[in-house]
């Protein structure tokens, strides 16, 4: 487990170095910022984790992984991470923050409830990987993936 703790740290450093990433106060960032990111880091995790299952068709994996990208499953995710007590304070404070941000878009494919709380997942995914706690994002979706049967 240390390498990989190391790798991911390296990995963090290299991205920033090579990308010429300024230092920013991740608390300058609006919750629908944090969400934004989160999004796609979130959907990168997932799309990694249907490819470990062996190569199939693209459209296949695009089925699996569309499934637990959802706004009802992430939402469903961090539901259980609630009851199970799973979120530090602080990350509790930046879901909320994130369910509770207005924003224009509606949700297509759910309810607002879902759509707003999957937002909050988001943002927290987001503030996790933009300050660079990558192992803490990993240890998060994992458990809600696990809390949700979607781990082997």
């Amino acid at each position: 487990m240390e390498e990989s703790i190391m790798t991911l740290n390296g990995f963090s450093d290299f991205f920033k170095e090579s990308l010429h990433l300024k230092k920013v106060d991740i608390k300058s960032y609006s919750p629908l910022a944090l969400a934004y990111i989160g999004d796609a880091v979130y959907e990168v995790m997932i799309r990694t984790k249907v490819m470990n299952h062996g190569s199939t068709q693209v459209n296949n994996m695009h089925k699996k992984s569309a499934k637990l990208v959802n706004a009802g499953t992430q939402a469903e995710i961090i539901r259980r991470l609630m009851e199970a007590e799973d979120l530090t304070p602080e990350e509790i404070a930046v879901y909320k923050r994130g369910r509770n941000a207005k924003s224009v878009t509606t949700a297509k494919h759910a309810t607002m409830a879902d759509y707003r709380t999957a937002t909050g997942f988001e943002a927290l995914c987001g503030y996790l990987y933009l300050n660079g706690d990558l192992e803490r994002l990993i240890a998060v979706v994992g458990k809600g993936l696990e809390r949700i049967g979607e781990l082997e």
